[in-house]
């Protein structure tokens, strides 16, 4: 998982699947989330590939996410009527009930792995979320998130720093947005 731009903010999530030779790699993103969104959603959508009842290890980077079934959190919530430790209301607790459902189809083994790392699968679903977080704008809302705003001007891309500032930065070729 790979969670950018604030919190919350823009996020993605990546998962790889493996089964025996067959591997398969998957993502999404949020314009809007949270990084514990993204982390519960790649093992949701993870799980949901699966045809039919499995083993499954999940390895994960989130220690949220891992803590949560290994330590026996999400059990306590379910016994205090979604409620934590503290007597707050769970925090995305449709995500939780639905990763519950599922870990209920399949025998699940949670594995903590360090995030950032040398892990190559972590990496590579940090690799998948990042891209998904890019897919989620077309260039000219990317730039303004950096506070670089377009204008499309006789079939020349005029790119400006911000709003205020109206000094060129550039001139692009003859390039529509």
């Amino acid at each position: 998982m790979e969670h950018v731009h604030g919190n919350p903010g823009p996020g993605g999530w990546g998962a790889v699947l493996i089964y025996k030779e067959n591997k398969k790699e998957i993502s999404g993103g949020a314009k809007n989330t949270t990084n514990n969104i993204m982390e519960i959603t790649a093992v949701i959508e993870g799980l949901k590939q699966l045809k039919f009842e499995c083993e499954v290890e999940v390895y994960s980077d989130s220690a949220y996410v891992v803590n949560a079934f290994k330590q026996g959190w999400i059990y306590n919530w379910m016994k205090k009527n979604w409620r934590t430790a503290d007597n707050e209301p769970v925090k995305n607790k449709e995500l939780w009930q639905e990763l519950y459902e599922l870990t209920k189809k399949h025998k699940v083994e949670f594995i903590k792995v360090k995030g950032h790392s040398d892990n190559e699968l972590n990496n590579r679903c940090d690799e998948l979320a990042r891209d998904a977080i890019k897919s989620l704008w077309n260039i000219t809302e990317i730039l303004q998130i950096h506070n670089i705003f377009v204008t499309n001007v006789e079939n020349y891309i005029i790119i400006k720093y911000n709003k205020e500032n109206s000094e060129e930065l550039a001139l692009l070729g003859k390039t529509k947005v």
